[in-house]
């Protein structure tokens, strides 16, 4: 095989190979509320939306105020047409910083997790 060939081969494959590692992870891409955001209104429930499919069984989403309890309803929840958003509802909450931690299992075995803060403005 010409050298040339050879290269454009190898060239493709690692495009490839990199294409399939970037896929591989499901990670955040929006939530609301916002990260670091303060916001007048306390939300209704938290959503964070994905930019893969997540496995349901094992992708979570809990919401602590600044006491470390936990605030969320417990319903931790894939949602959407396509399985990428994750959510949960809570009740009213006070004034104060609430903190969200997120662990998802995305459709091809990889976890991610992580954790942002919000706050809720006293009026």
């Amino acid at each position: 095989m010409p050298k040339r060939a050879v290269s454009l081969a190898r060239a493709v494959v690692a495009i490839a190979a990199t294409r399939s590692v970037a896929h591989s992870h499901a990670f955040p891409i929006h939530s609301e509320p916002r990260v670091g955001w303060t916001i007048a209104t306390p939300p209704s429930k938290v959503t964070i939306w994905f930019d893969g499919e997540l496995e349901p069984a094992f992708s979570t989403i809990t919401v602590y105020n600044s006491a470390k309890q936990q605030v969320d309803k417990g319903n931790s929840r894939v949602s959407g047409k396509d399985g990428s958003v994750l959510e949960v509802d809570l009740p009213v909450l006070a004034p104060g910083t609430y903190h969200v931690y997120w662990k998802v299992l995305a459709k091809d075995t990889h976890i991610t997790e992580g954790d942002f803060s919000f706050v809720i403005a006293s009026k």
